[in-house]
């Protein structure tokens, strides 16, 4: 049981990596190469950081500047879809429980739960924060603002990128530019969350997680269900059924929804025809059924299926991702879009507490500007809390 607990929870795979890491890193003396190494973080500092930034703006400057111009309104735009996360999703709590999505303080929206998602989540984490800090401070190098250092730091389970820009030269900006540099970052993140979801936009898995509206407008069909996890010694097994494969008929029965395996009727000790499809191909699957442990009358293949369909693109796909390459992009996908949305909320960690602050400044007192970004602080907090808070009572110790 205690073994158990420790596969389902992943927040030790976590902590044993970081020893492992730490471990690497002291024993390599990273510390003489401009690394600072202390038992709860990994830091690394960069001076030449500007000359690198000049030379990509020397390239792109056209485009950087429309991007720049286009963060300070997507700035608007992804504090909004923040707040609207954050409150339809505490909504559903009371209203739709099963519509309620849990989160965890890392990544809002996005819960780690197995040690292999956590090699995902390692190898996507940085490149997000290389694009993030790296418009930051490409959009402050086009608005004539210095860039001092640039790098990235590792707290234990949690990753920051940075780049510094001169403070004095940063307070002395106008307001707009300093606008651009501040929405830059998080607008990157999503335009880039933007690109990979066009990788997996006619992937039959990445249907699953698009809302109706949007999955309409490139799936027409369900091609059938998935299967999520195939019973050890069972007829499917012995059969050569296999997780991921498509299901799409029993029987000559046509299989489009989960609810299409009520009409299906077996019993034990017949050879069942399964119509699947794996990558890209039908194949016609004989699996000799076993007795159902809740009625032995009954017979079943020995398989787990998906609570949704897989569905039919409106146009042949053009790439096969093996499951390793679709689920790198997928995490890729989901930690570009959720951090550079939640970015953009009024916390004075993120970048959307700045973005307020710089709009405000100066067209109030000091005094009732303290009151106003206390009052949105406090009111993010209390959103976030609730609603992490209510995941916590759900599921009870979330696993990260």
């Amino acid at each position: 049981m205690a073994f158990g607990f420790l596969a389902q929870n992943s927040i030790f795979y976590v902590l044993i990596a970081w020893v492992i890491v730490f471990v690497i890193a002291k024993a390599s003396k990273l510390d003489k190469h401009g690394f600072e190494i202390k038992p709860y973080s990994l830091t690394y500092k960069n001076q030449n950081v500007q000359l690198i930034l000049t030379k990509v703006l020397n390239k792109t400057q056209r485009a950087t500047r429309i991007f720049s111009n286009m963060s300070v309104v997507l700035g608007f735009v992804m504090m909004g879809v923040g707040f609207w996360y954050l409150i339809s999703n505490l909504s559903n709590f009371f209203v739709k429980p099963e519509s309620f999505s849990e989160m965890t303080v890392l990544i809002p929206g996005v819960t780690i739960q197995s040690s292999v998602n956590i090699a995902y989540f390692l190898l996507a984490v940085p490149i997000v924060l290389i694009i993030h800090e790296g418009a930051h401070g490409i959009v402050a190098t086009l608005e004539k603002i210095r860039i001092k250092t640039g790098g990235f730091a590792v707290f234990i389970a949690l990753f920051a990128g940075f780049v510094e820009p001169d403070e004095e030269e940063f307070a002395k900006a106008k307001k707009i530019s300093r606008l651009r540099v501040i929405g830059a970052g998080a607008t990157s993140n999503v335009l880039f969350s933007f690109i990979v979801a066009g990788l997996l936009i006619f992937n039959p898995s990445f249907a699953l997680i698009m809302p109706d509206g949007i999955r309409s407008m490139f799936y027409t069909e369900p091609l059938g269900v998935p299967i999520v996890s195939v019973e050890p010694g069972s007829g499917a097994e012995k059969g050569g059924l296999l997780k991921d494969d498509i299901i799409m008929g029993i029987n000559g029965v046509h299989i489009s929804l989960p609810q299409d395996f009520a009409k299906i009727k077996l019993k034990p000790g017949e050879t069942a025809t399964v119509s699947v499809i794996r990558s890209g191909q039908v194949l016609q699957i004989p699996v000799v059924t076993t007795p159902s442990k809740d009625n032995p009358e009954k017979g079943m293949l020995g398989i787990t299926r998906a609570a949704l369909p897989s569905y039919q693109p409106v146009v042949p796909y053009y790439i096969h991702w093996s499951p390793e390459v679709f689920m790198f992009l997928l995490w890729l996908w989901m930690l570009s879009f959720f951090i550079g949305i939640f970015n953009m909320l009024p916390l004075p960690i993120l970048d959307g507490g700045k973005f307020i602050h710089s709009i405000i400044e100066k067209r109030i007192s000091e005094k009732a500007l303290k009151v106003t970004m206390m009052s949105l602080y406090a009111f993010t907090f209390i959103l976030f809390g609730l609603n992490i808070g209510l995941s916590a009572v759900k599921s009870g110790f979330i696993t990260i």
